[in-house]
């Protein structure tokens, strides 16, 4: 597998790199990060408009699509409260689909630096459902949660977390 480089994916693969010499390993990658793997990592970005969302709290939805990120133009990251849409729910929860609704992204696939260098990232993108004042919808949230919703004010979902990243 390592040695199927040809000169062609090595050129697409140095202008994903943006140039930046001839400092790399002999095929053109570095030893211990295979191109599929690049390739794979490339792809990590904000959540934006259209991108499917799950939900990780007990409120009836299983799945949201992003309409909006409220905070910045490229998108949201950790903490970041964005609009949704409902795609999936179960029968009887306190969300229907169709309903527009508000979430905070608890979870991200983007790699985001701490203070102390290290990087903390998520296997899904997942959110928990809010309503206009910030409070949670649902009375439980499942799964991990990063401590750096502290900084951006959500504590009770802090607080109903099972277990804090």
């Amino acid at each position: 597998m390592a040695a199927a480089f040809t000169s062609k994916s090595l050129r697409a693969a140095r202008s994903l790199l943006g140039g930046i010499g001839n400092n790399l390993g002999v095929q053109g990658m570095p030893h211990e990060m295979s191109c599929s793997e690049f390739l794979f990592q490339q792809c990590r970005t904000f959540i934006q408009m259209r991108t499917n969302l799950k939900v990780v709290d007990n409120s009836g939805a299983k799945r949201v699509m992003c309409i909006q990120a409220l905070k910045g133009k490229k998108g949201a990251r950790l903490g970041d409260t964005i609009v949704a849409s409902v795609k999936e729910s179960q029968p009887g929860g306190k969300v229907k689909k169709g309903d527009v609704v508000y979430g905070v992204v608890v979870r991200a696939a983007m790699p985001r630096g701490r203070c102390d260098g290290s990087e903390v990232k998520f296997d899904d993108n997942a959110v928990v459902l809010v309503n206009k004042q910030g409070e949670p919808i649902g009375t439980r949230v499942f799964g991990p949660v990063p401590h750096e919703l502290r900084k951006k004010k959500h504590v009770k979902i802090l607080s109903l977390a099972e277990h804090i990243a």
